[in-house]
């Protein structure tokens, strides 16, 4: 068995390699023993799936192995989006959550990640004790199993289905009404876990919604399932040649990330979406608190602030960070630049669902594509582009990055350097206001760079300085 390691959204692997029966029994024995040493067990775990390969049957192993232990067990009885998995836990009040999903990976990837009972994704604390007991007992028979009908027959396994209350608890947090006056929306849930959970709701409320990629397929269309440009050219293109659309939303595979395409079928940057609802929410729904943002997320969220007199709270990679700002009831809003938000009062979690129904409502309720709110955002502001690239490190690169990071140059491209920050990486901010960031990855020999600035030639002049810098050229 190789090592058992939890990344930033749990343990993920390749099916049938890593990811197989006997791996997932061991690291559900490990969450067991993790929620039992906390003295939550007799609250019960909810076990949820994505519509990936085998979830169905990877669930109900886990399922076998919680009862087996004795945890009262809720299974969901379909593929259920990440998000409402959370909202489920807290208003089930359960010890927590095993979700399997590998959320935007290719399909041929699956994972567990396990949120605990305040909702949000685990903190290292967390999934540090549960690697140690996982590899602690790897290659043993340290779980007992029990049958599905026996768990029953107990009352240690109970089915649920917990969209219904999570849509009647959205309701209370969109305007439906305004979205209704909006003209059609196109909805692409890349045939994952949010199937039923955009287009039926906006149906209910009298909006006409065009849909596509909404059936349950495992290969994902041939693509990873994520709502990024690359991967969703035939949902852009489905916007450009339809003029009645006004706005299309998206989805990832377990329906935490959003994608959001303009009425002309224009990509809009997650970064640029996060810092547009801070000011909605702020200036039309008069939210107040602070604004939680990754290292790796546009200033444009900053500027948006000072604007507002809003506090910023800058978090490694990784939205359990973010979500614990939730938890503790600190922030309006918190996001990540790779699509993730959510807000006050909502799950401590990210929510694409959530987060396409608000730019939705927002379009709507300001009667401009979400262009032109940029637009209008940068007139108050100032223009923030940002942008990330991956850079391959050989071995020679890879075995002397460490001392190169840890250095801090004078300047670059002609911008000296203004602080450090080691949140997350390395941040390098200048003296113009634009920066770098560069975080090295802990699975692949790759270091992505990070850069922001005012204008697009500043932004490549800024990227190319970066390369300069890992390859040892500036």
């Amino acid at each position: 068995m190789q090592r058992i390691t939890f990344g930033t959204s749990g343990w993920r692997g390749i099916m049938c390699e890593d990811f197989i029966f006997e791996n997932v029994k061991v690291v559900t024995q490990a969450i067991a023993d993790n929620v039992k040493a906390s003295g939550e067990a007799r609250k019960g775990i909810i076990v949820g799936y994505d519509s990936r390969f085998m979830g169905e049957s990877f669930a109900r192993e886990a399922a076998r192995v919680l009862t087996g232990a004795g945890i009262t067990t809720y299974l969901c009885i379909r593929d259920t989006p990440t998000p409402v998995i959370a909202f489920e836990i807290l208003r089930r009040g359960t010890a927590g959550a095993i979700n399997f999903t590998a959320s935007h990976n290719p399909p041929e990837y699956n994972g567990i990640k396990f949120s605990p009972s305040w909702g949000g994704p685990a903190l290292p604390q967390t999934t540090t004790d549960i690697e140690n007991r996982a590899n602690e007992m790897a290659g043993e028979i340290c779980y007992a199993e029990c049958s599905i009908d026996d768990a029953i027959k107990k009352g240690l396994l109970l089915e649920i289905d917990p969209m219904q209350a999570y849509l009647e608890d959205l309701s209370t947090k969109v305007d439906f009404a305004a979205i209704a006056k909006l003209g059609t929306i196109a909805v692409n849930p890349l045939y994952g876990t949010a199937r039923g959970y955009l287009a039926e709701p906006l149906k209910a409320h009298g909006v006409k919604v065009v849909q596509m990629n909404a059936n349950r397929d495992p290969y994902f269309g041939g693509f990873p399932p994520e709502p990024s440009e690359k991967y969703i050219q035939d949902f852009i293109r489905l916007v450009q040649q339809d003029p009645s659309i006004t706005l299309g939303i998206a989805t990832d595979g377990d329906a935490d990330r959003f994608g959001i395409v303009d009425g002309d079928g224009s990509f809009i940057e997650p970064n640029y979406i996060i810092a547009l609802l801070l000011d909605y929410l702020v200036r039309v729904k008069g939210m107040t608190g602070g604004v939680g943002r990754s290292v790796a997320t546009s200033h444009l969220v900053d500027a948006v602030a000072r604007m507002h007199g809003v506090e910023v709270f800058e978090t490694p990679v990784g939205f359990k960070f973010i979500g614990e700002l939730i938890s503790q009831d600190k922030i309006i809003i918190g996001g990540e630049e790779s699509a993730g938000l959510t807000i006050k009062g909502h799950v401590p979690e990210k929510d694409g669902i959530l987060a396409c129904l608000l730019v939705a409502e927002m379009v709507a309720r300001e009667g401009k594509p979400v262009k032109a709110l940029l637009e209008q955002l940068y007139e108050k502001v100032g223009r923030y582009l940002t942008k990330r690239v991956n850079i391959t490190l050989s071995p020679e690169l890879e075995e002397v990055f460490p001392e190169r990071i840890a250095a801090t140059p004078a300047g670059f491209a002609g911008v000296a350097v203004k602080q450090k920050v080691t949140v997350d990486g390395n941040k390098f901010i200048l003296e113009d206001g634009s920066w770098l960031l560069f975080r090295k990855s802990g699975t692949e020999p790759v270091v992505r760079l990070y850069a922001e600035a005012s204008s697009e030639a500043r932004l490549q002049a800024l990227l190319s300085a970066g390369r300069d810098f890992i390859e040892g050229k500036a």
